[in-house]
């Protein structure tokens, strides 16, 4: 994704992202700065996408874009959130903890800074950071 349209002006609206692609097609964006990680969690994210962001440490959210014709599966689930992992503090680290939730569960206080939100109805995964195989 791109933060820029063809006649070269800026799109404040847009974040920057690094996006990758799993195995069953599935698309995963994670946030570059405090900034882009607000827009793609409060303004991108579809409420049936999945977020992910590793818990306890400074790092990239995570969106996991959901498919219109299947729901991701386990694996798909532990893949996002090893690329969560992965953009995060925690890289360097054995087994992480990961939360995710849908993104509808995502939400920001008035007054927050840039990158924090809360979260409902959390679900812990234990992964190792990595990126998927290309």
């Amino acid at each position: 994704m791109t933060d820029r349209p063809e006649n070269g002006r800026h799109r404040p609206d847009a974040p920057c992202v690094w996006e990758y692609i799993l195995c069953g097609g599935h698309r995963v964006m994670a946030g570059k700065t405090d900034a882009d990680n607000d827009r793609l969690s409060l303004k991108v994210a579809g409420p049936n996408d999945w977020w992910f962001h590793v818990r306890g440490m400074p790092g990239s959210h995570v969106v996991l874009v959901a498919a219109e014709d299947r729901t991701p599966d386990r694996d798909t689930l532990n893949q996002a959130a090893a690329i969560a992992a992965f953009h995060s503090k925690a890289r360097g680290g054995g087994v992480v903890s990961v939360s995710g939730t849908l993104a509808r569960h995502v939400t920001k206080s008035r007054g927050a800074k840039p990158g924090t939100v809360q979260i409902r109805k959390e679900r812990i995964f234990k992964v190792r950071p990595g990126l998927p195989e290309i």
